[in-house]
């Protein structure tokens, strides 16, 4: 993240910007206990199954996530948050456009 945004008020659904056809990232901080990076799902888009070796927090800023953790599929709307527990198999895709902010610690 730019130093000129450390300490200053940021709306999230704000920091990132829809993209036609694509899921956008930036990465908000890196660091070797963790990161937080915000991404836009624009509708009809998604990432496809698969792994993490850490637990991750996804909270939803803006639209519906639609999230599919160990074959279970979850609805997540905006001021919501789902655990996505590590090694599980999970899927996110968008019903909608939506946005979110995943958090992964790894510990």
């Amino acid at each position: 993240m730019a130093n000129d945004t450390m300490g200053t008020a940021i709306k999230a659904a704000n920091f990132i910007e829809y993209q036609a056809g694509s899921v956008v990232s930036k990465e908000i901080i890196r660091k070797d206990t963790g990161t937080v990076t915000i991404f836009a799902f624009d509708k009809g888009e998604g990432l496809s199954e698969h792994t993490a070796p850490f637990d991750a927090l996804v909270q939803v800023i803006d639209g519906e996530a639609g999230i599919i953790i160990a074959g279970k599929n979850n609805v997540v709307r905006a001021g919501e948050f789902i655990i996505m527990p590590a090694n599980e198999p999970h899927a996110l895709h968008a019903p909608e456009r939506f946005k979110m902010i995943l958090t992964m610690i790894r510990s």
